[in-house]
């Protein structure tokens, strides 16, 4: 009996769901037959939403949008029909033997399936992996409506829509992609730039989930390459840099990244050739930042040259070990953070057996442990990726392609290392603040507090503070903060230079001061 029950349950709770969606279509359409609709029956379809389209309502206007897709999969037809009512255009493709990929052409009053039509406004390339057998059907449909119906995300590029879907098939999760071609019969402007989104019903609001935007400046067409079958469209956003700012900030980087890995390696030299230096902590754990900045050079700046090239294993190579640089670089931030912590708080009973292989471990093992863990749960996240991520066609790095692996492991990553090393730097500033107070005045003061601005920009640099300049780079900020963030990170290595050779003075100038106090007073 439980079981007759379960199955009473279930078929009246599918039952009611159609009967609510034959309620919402019929209070949208009233004069269309929602249940089995002819060919008829989808144009009365049209006609009721073009009249929904043309009243401005974005709510009103999707809900209309979704119901009449529901209607065009069901019309009844037996063989490839082409229909045309005001706003829409359409064609549903009856299949007739195996399906081996479909090309779809389409202008503002015709869409047709093998042939070209003339002034065609969209083209579609369907793959094979679809599978269409005789008792589905291929709906495509275009829609031509109001640009505001781009939402907030954008104007919808001269207020068309493309709708894709199969009948009794959710079409998701494609190899082969779909491909839908638009002219771009309006110019796009410097301060603008296409981007191929899908319109959610779920949510009313636009994403660009599984879907690429293949477009450069200045060409005639954009293609939309998606994994899925839904409503496309192409919006057009805001360009967060200019092509010049792009250009100019391209040129800071390699320009800042070049003079900090000549700086750096200079470090290192100076690090091995003194030997004050060489038994001092701090400048051992300062070392390793600079070898870990040295690492992440090396790797950028050829990046871009090794993405041009045919081989992906080169590639694959350049992106592991540009991720494991960047995690490193990003460890060794921290440590920074904690020595600076023992060093001024805990100030006294610090010892630590093996101290600096503990931190050594820390510093070099965890990017290696996350780098493994990416690399054994998905290789395919690392290969050719867009170095400006807003936009796909820009210049092209090897590094991760995946967006959760990135983020997770590179944003989340820092994420948790900036809060910490601010705490950090707030913690030095009280410090420093609380040794200086009421102990000097007049110009020993002054001096003092020079110094101490510049311990601090210092200490900041070490802790990697300036990379949090990213988190702040967004509207009205996104130019400057680019900017603010490409010149003081690109010359990191030389602002540790600077720090490395003034703390090499401090430790050799006691020494001098000692000795000519010592020969005077024989004298």
């Amino acid at each position: 009996m439980k079981w007759w029950f379960l199955c009473w349950l279930i078929l009246s709770l599918v039952s009611q769901t159609l009967e609510n969606n034959q309620e919402l279509c019929s209070t949208i359409f009233e004069n269309c037959n929602c249940e089995r609709p002819s060919v008829q029956d989808t144009e009365s379809c049209m006609r009721d939403a073009t009249d929904i389209l043309e009243q401005g309502d974005v709510n009103k206007s999707i809900e209309a949008m979704e119901s009449f897709e529901k209607v065009i999969e069901k019309t009844e037809l037996h063989e490839t029909t082409s229909i045309s009512v005001n706003l829409f255009t359409a064609v549903l493709y009856k299949p007739t033997d195996r399906f081996n990929g479909l090309n779809i052409y389409a202008n503002e009053t015709k869409a047709l399936t093998e042939t070209a039509v003339t002034n065609s406004t969209v083209s579609v390339q369907l793959p094979s992996e679809l599978d269409i057998k005789s008792r589905n059907t291929v709906v495509f449909c275009m829609i031509t409506c109001h640009e505001k119906m781009g939402g907030k995300k954008g104007k919808l590029y001269e207020g068309r829509l493309v709708g894709l879907s199969v009948r009794e098939k959710n079409i998701s999760g494609l190899h082969e992609r779909v491909n839908i071609t638009m002219n771009l019969t309006a110019g796009v402007n410097e301060t603008e730039k296409p981007i191929c989104m899908f319109l959610n019903f779920s949510t009313k609001d636009y994403s660009d989930s599984g879907c690429r935007t293949l477009w450069e400046r200045g060409q005639s067409h954009i293609t939309c390459s998606c994994n899925h079958l839904t409503y496309f469209a192409v919006l057009l956003v805001s360009a967060s840099t200019s092509p010049a700012d792009k250009k100019a900030l391209g040129y800071i980087t390699l320009i800042g990244c070049s003079i900090s890995l000549v700086a750096l390696v200079i470090t290192v030299v100076l690090f091995f050739s003194k030997r004050k230096a060489r038994s001092d902590v701090s400048m051992k754990v300062h070392i390793n930042l600079a070898i870990a900045l040295i690492l992440l050079n090396l790797h950028f700046l050829p990046s871009k040259t090794v993405a041009a090239l045919s081989s992906s294993g080169f590639c694959l190579y350049m992106a592991l070990c540009l991720h494991y640089s960047l995690l490193a670089t990003f460890s060794w931030m921290a440590v920074e953070g904690f020595h600076l912590y023992l060093l001024l708080v805990r100030v006294f009973n610090i010892y630590v057996r093996k101290y600096l292989l503990k931190l050594s471990l820390v510093g070099w093992g965890i990017p290696a442990v996350i780098v493994a863990l990416v690399v054994i749960i998905d290789r395919d996240a690392y290969g050719r990726v867009p170095l400006d991520f807003s936009d796909p066609n820009s210049t092209k790095i090897c590094y991760i392609g995946n967006t959760t692996v990135k983020m997770v492991t590179t944003v989340g990553v820092y994420s948790l290392v900036f809060v910490f090393n601010l705490i950090m730097l707030v913690v030095t500033v009280r410090r420093v603040v609380s040794l200086r107070h009421h102990k000097e005045f007049g110009q020993i003061q002054r001096d003092r507090a020079k110094r101490d601005i510049c311990t601090l920009l210092g200490v900041s640099v070490l802790l990697g503070i300036t990379w949090g300049l990213i988190f702040f780079s967004f509207g009205d900020l996104t130019t400057p903060g680019l900017y603010a963030f490409s010149i003081l990170n690109s010359l990191q290595g030389f602002f540790i230079f600077l720090w490395f050779v003034m703390s090499l003075r401090k430790t050799e100038y006691p020494a001098s001061k000692t000795s000519s106090e010592t020969r005077n007073t024989n004298s």
